[in-house]
């Protein structure tokens, strides 16, 4: 999507006419495709793409923001019209003058999914979905899909940057029914990366189909987890989704810049145990939450959020900027141009700790091993949360022992955060899209091996 400079900054210019005192277009084109397998073969293909662009501006910390799918000019002008509008009743003469602006690469895409035939893509998914089903005969249903997204971007603003950026993310996922005639269980996998379909090029298709399988296989043959207080290991992983739900909410400008964090005027303070480093950082080549600028048009980077158990940093949008007084850290996200962007996480992790793994095993007595983990839900205010366990299994004098299903991880983020006295070495990251304010955008969690001194595990 191209927009001139000239048209943008008559564009910015009425939007500020009513006495705003910042100004921003954002403009977006994205190209979706997917093919879907069900029962056996492939299901349907899709192949769409969105566009339009998003006005908004700024009296402190005041906002307006509209939406318009006619980029012509003079629909961007009636656009910023309402826009100027809503915001006030002055009537200021504004000249905004935009210089363009463009900032590195650091995620260059080799084989462009969109562009490549659907045959590649088919016998991609077939692939795995095939060594799903043939993994075991109690395999009775094999459901999988593979997709990628297209997304560019032009953001121009009143203080007169004029910039583009182009990203492109892959995903494939697997889900697995395994079933003995009598009950039906569940597994699945779903890797992704801010690649083309390069990331086949170390990630094996068959390898995503039979790790779905096996989960799905392990929790037919599993027992109802007890319930009650223990120690728990939680594996890499996506095992990371606690820190982000339960913790990464309330580091985000949305909810401290308001007032409803638990987190709110913690900076400098020990928030956690001293073994605990956590980072946010959108700047790792080809990660899925990874982007060269955020939708605000800056630089992503690393921010350290927690060092060594002490509070560091929140990550920042503009209005989170001013509502806070405090530096913007990149963290600007939204869905698409239908949505005014917040602070949203990129990719969060725990760091590499000082313990060895198979150490942290050995330690429990009795406890609970969460191999994988599944969904859940926070209250970022308190940091409540309740996290389902979609794999598990009962640790016994420092052996992980038999499968258990149906356990769940209740607790506060806050309280985990100090519980945590081990972690491990083997950090990895796994693949969500993560909800909020701002619409659904593609973040990155992770974790090594850590263990959980106590906690209240829900199961019967």
């Amino acid at each position: 999507m191209i927009i001139s400079r000239l048209i943008l900054e008559d564009v910015l210019a009425v939007a500020m006419s009513t006495g705003a005192d910042f100004a921003e277009v954002y403009a977006e084109r994205t190209r979706n495709n997917g093919i879907r397998f069900l029962n056996g073969k492939i299901d349907t293909a899709n192949d769409g793409v969105t566009s339009g662009v998003g006005i908004r501006a700024f009296i402190g910390t005041r906002t307006v923001y509209a939406t318009t799918t006619d980029i012509t000019r003079s629909g961007l002008i009636r656009c910023a019209r309402a826009v100027a509008d809503a915001l006030g009743e002055s009537n200021a003469q504004v000249q905004i003058h935009l210089t363009e602006r463009i900032f590195p690469n650091i995620h260059p895409v080799k084989i462009l999914p969109g562009s490549t035939p659907m045959q590649t893509r088919t016998d991609i998914l077939k692939s795995a979905c095939f060594a799903a089903s043939e993994r075991d005969e109690k395999i009775k249903q094999v459901m999988g899909s593979l997709a990628s997204v297209d997304h560019t971007i032009l953001i121009a603003n009143s203080e007169g940057l004029y910039t583009s950026d182009r990203h492109v993310r892959t995903r494939i996922a697997v889900q697995a029914v395994a079933s003995d005639g009598h009950e039906n269980q569940s597994g699945s996998a779903s890797p992704g990366r801010g690649t083309g379909l390069e990331m086949f090029d170390f990630i094996d298709p068959k390898s995503v189909g039979i790790k779905a399988a096996d989960q799905a296989l392990v929790n037919l043959r599993a027992d109802y987890c007890p319930a009650g207080q223990m120690t728990v290991a939680i594996e890499n992983g996506f095992g990371g989704v606690i820190f982000h739900e339960a913790c990464g909410h309330s580091l985000e400008a949305t909810s401290v810049g308001t007032g409803t964090s638990q987190m709110c005027g913690k900076l400098g303070q020990k928030i956690a145990n001293e073994k605990v480093t956590a980072i946010d950082d959108g700047t790792i080549p080809g990660a899925w939450g990874s982007v060269n600028i955020d939708d605000e048009g800056h630089v992503t980077q690393r921010n350290v959020l927690i060092e060594n158990g002490v509070l560091k940093s929140y990550m920042i949008d503009r209005l989170g900027s001013r509502r806070m007084g405090m530096e913007m850290t990149g963290n600007g996200r939204r869905e698409s141009f239908m949505y005014e962007p917040t602070s949203r996480m990129t990719n969060t992790f725990i760091a590499n700790g000082p313990d060895k793994n198979e150490d942290i095993i050995s330690s429990i007595e009795y406890g609970l091993y969460a191999k994988s983990m599944g969904g859940g839900s926070v209250n970022p205010l308190t940091g409540e949360f309740n996290f389902g366990v979609s794999e598990g299994y009962i640790i016994r004098n420092g052996v992980i022992c038999e499968p258990v299903r149906g356990a769940s991880l209740v607790g506060t983020g806050s309280q985990i955060l100090m519980d945590i006295d081990m972690v491990g070495q083997n950090l990895e990251t796994a693949q969500g899209m993560c909800g909020s304010s701002s619409g659904s955008v593609p973040t990155d969690v992770g974790q090594p091996l850590i263990r959980v001194s106590k906690i209240t595990v829900g199961g019967r």
